[in-house]
């Protein structure tokens, strides 16, 4: 019975403590928290006799990898458009590529004498990764139908050979950036050496601009230019087409130049 006594005298005691407002329980022996702590002997000669800590190795950083170079780089180990094409797909330093579903490569005919160069591809490329396959691609094959050539022609004189500057959607449709284009640059250049292209339409401002460091497609399309040692000849983005209907009659004049110069008139 003696220790259920002492348990209930116990509890009958902290309750009377906690009415009486006790919060916080102390040791037996009294603190005294005034008192200074005591240093240490031999604290303050140790600290001035103590060798300083010997500095831990430097890591040395990796090189930061130039886009460009490594493009370049990786280029000049293709000899073959599906080399080239698994090259593109397989570039990690393009951040357009974490985004996209497809790599976008080339549709038609790799023997064509034509080979148009479009910009980026757009939401219906990106799912499908073919080159202009929305409405634009639509109205650049109607456009090209009336002078008797297209992407699915056997004839490499009727045949189209197409492709962007970009493989991959840039968000929202957006201008590809020039960061983007001149890492991308240089497969373009292995892709037109590779295909041997006769002639090369750059359709809008922005293969005008990585092609031939232009821009100002009202004033550049129609006039003939050089890509590569090719000729090359600007015109309207179907796209633009699309907004601005009236430029039909330029675009259809530039139709006409580029068949005749197939012609060879």
């Amino acid at each position: 019975m003696e220790p259920d006594l002492a348990y209930h005298q116990a509890s009958a005691l902290l309750e009377w403590q906690v009415e009486l407002g006790v919060d916080e329980a102390i040791c037996e022996a009294p603190v005294n928290r005034y008192e200074l702590p005591s240093k240490p002997p031999g604290s303050r000669t140790a600290a001035r006799n103590a060798r300083p800590a010997a500095p831990e190795p430097a890591q040395t950083a990796e090189p930061a990898v130039d886009p460009v170079q490594e493009a370049r780089r990786i280029v000049k180990g293709t000899d073959t458009l599906g080399s080239l094409s698994e090259a593109v797909a397989a570039f990690p330093h393009c951040e357009l590529r974490q985004g996209a579903r497809n790599t976008v490569f080339s549709d038609g005919n790799p023997a064509a004498r034509v080979m148009v160069i479009g910009e980026a591809p757009g939401r219906d490329e990106d799912l499908q990764g073919k080159p202009f396959v929305g409405r634009a691609g639509q109205l650049l094959d109607r456009m090209f139908e009336a002078i008797g050539m297209g992407r699915t022609e056997t004839d490499p004189d009727q045949a189209l050979y197409i492709t962007n500057i970009l493989p991959w959607r840039p968000p929202r449709n957006r201008d590809p950036q020039p960061d983007e284009m001149g890492m991308m640059l240089p497969f373009i250049h292995r892709h037109i050496e590779l295909a041997e292209p006769e002639i090369v339409v750059l359709m809008g401002n922005i293969s005008c601009q990585a092609l031939l460091s232009r821009r100002g497609i009202t004033r550049l399309r129609g006039n003939w230019a050089d890509v590569l040692g090719r000729p090359a000849l600007p015109m309207f983005h179907p796209a633009y087409l699309l907004r601005n209907p009236r430029a039909k009659r330029e675009a259809w004049s530039d139709l006409l130049t580029l068949q005749a110069r197939l012609n060879g008139s």
